[in-house]
């Protein structure tokens, strides 16, 4: 069975993020999305553990569910959708942790995701942590001294069965191969406990084809999620696993599965595919500097440097153009459209599973309504179309575009129903044009290409003027 997954979320005691990130809150928009597991988040703040405790309890070995007593009976969420494997949302225990230190004469800032199968487990960590002089109560994703080599050393020293993986592992500032702060390979993050690292985050600003360039990860699992910091954003990345039950240790073993096993594809419980935002609308896709108006490709930065043209400091150099300063093979990829239009991205050497882009719903909604996704007719027909069609996740990928183009219609004109159905499709084939993220910038998608429609507009008025015929 499959069970589409985010599993790096941040509560409301994380900084910059939404007050509105209660595990309640959480449950009722991962079954409008889509979602059967999310991550608790944050579990190393003490007010958030003890919601946790308050609010879940074990549902499956490792995973947790809410109370009884808090689940909302009078749910407006269509719950009969295809791809609803759950009548409740699933929480695994997590936490984002930032170490900050020096090693080899350079500030290293790396974060990690930790997965843990209990909250013992998870009390242990604080516990240790607290020891160690580490502030958990100031943010809910903590900032620690602790290398990364000693936080998973940690880490496995007081449950063998936890996970740690390196979050949005490109990121300039704060990743494990991060242009500023980052390493180039894992051993020299983690030491011998390398072995240990079963797989990276691809992060917003890249894709697993990005990733599949990097030799070391060959037999890693290469996974995506949301890093949302609201309801809202949930789901633009995940991961979606293959298991034949749901429990914390299946899921585990889907991701070591490529580690020990090369026909990893064999195995009962494994990852089917993975969910991806358009990396070029990560904030850090391309080199540049936002004060100054920068951005460059990496084929800019090999012509001009690294140096902005304007100011005459450093750029941040992006996510795509350290991919290729590490790349050490080229993959072999193959691409496939199913019967709904998706796009498949496949890796021909079967190292990895496949995967495919979307862009969320609410913006296709947005752009559709000439909006932006937070107008309040942006969220009622996002709405309507959630109760009416299922999840967003089933509307996405599975519904037909006739399905959703007669739906919408009933919601408004039939003209914002045929251009809503026309930006799923185009967003299922890749058929859009964006703009690159750069330095904490995000990159602008345009579903249309009102620039280019024009002058295709302007074209076809010109030849019915010149040929006196209407067409």
């Amino acid at each position: 069975m499959k069970y589409i997954t985010d599993l790096h979320l941040h509560s409301k005691y994380s900084r910059a993020v939404s007050p509105q990130m209660m595990l309640p809150v959480m449950n009722e928009w991962a079954k409008k999305k889509g979602l059967q597991v999310l991550a608790t988040g944050d579990f190393t703040h003490p007010l958030w553990l003890r919601h946790i405790q308050e609010t879940l309890e074990e549902k499956e070995p490792g995973l947790f569910g809410l109370k009884s007593q808090i689940l909302n009976p009078k749910s407006q969420i269509n719950s009969k959708s295809q791809n609803s494997k759950l009548d409740e949302t699933r929480f695994l225990l997590s936490v984002e942790i930032s170490s900050i230190y020096s090693q080899n004469g350079r500030t290293r800032r790396i974060h990690n995701l930790v997965w843990v199968p209990s909250l013992e487990t998870a009390e242990k960590i604080n516990k240790e942590l607290l020891k160690r002089g580490c502030n958990l109560g100031s943010d809910g994703r903590p900032i620690i001294g602790l290398s990364a080599q000693h936080l998973l050393e940690l880490i496995l020293s007081i449950d063998n069965t936890a996970l740690v993986i390196p979050a949005h592992v490109w990121t300039p500032w704060f990743a494990l191969y991060g242009s500023m702060s980052g390493f180039d390979l894992l051993e020299e993050a983690f030491g011998p406990y390398s072995k240990h690292i079963f797989a990276v985050e691809t992060g917003l600003s890249s894709d697993p084809e990005m990733n599949w360039k990097i030799k070391e990860l060959n037999k890693r699992s290469i996974v995506s999620f949301s890093d949302a910091h609201s309801m809202a954003k949930m789901g633009r990345e995940a991961t979606v696993f293959e298991l034949e039950e749901l429990s914390f240790q299946n899921i585990r073993r889907a991701i070591v599965g490529p580690n020990i096993k090369p026909d990893w594809q064999s195995l009962p419980d494994k990852i089917a595919y993975t969910i991806e935002f358009y990396p070029e609308e990560g904030k850090y896709h391309y080199t540049g500097h936002r004060n100054c108006g920068v951005s460059h490709s990496p084929e800019d930065t090999r012509k001009y440097g690294d140096i902005c043209p304007v100011c005459k400091k450093g750029l941040t150099v992006g996510v795509m153009h350290r991919v290729e300063d590490l790349a050490i093979q080229e993959p072999k990829i193959s691409i496939k459209n199913d019967d709904k239009g998706i796009k498949w991205i496949h890796d021909k050497t079967g190292n990895h599973p496949p995967y495919i882009k979307l862009v969320p719903l609410n913006e296709i909604v947005a752009q559709s309504l000439s909006s932006t996704v937070a107008s309040q007719k942006v969220k009622d027909l996002y709405g309507m179309l959630c109760l009416k069609l299922g999840t967003e996740m089933e509307i996405l990928l599975n519904k037909s575009i006739d399905e959703i183009a007669k739906e919408a219609r009933s919601a408004g004109s039939g003209q914002v129903g045929d251009r809503l159905a026309e930006g799923i499709s185009k967003v299922r084939s890749g058929d859009i044009v964006i703009k690159p993220g750069f330095d904490g910038e995000y990159g602008v998608v345009k579903i249309w290409d009102e620039a280019s429609s024009k002058k295709e507009e302007a074209a076809k008025k010109e030849t019915r003027d010149q040929l006196g015929i209407d067409f």
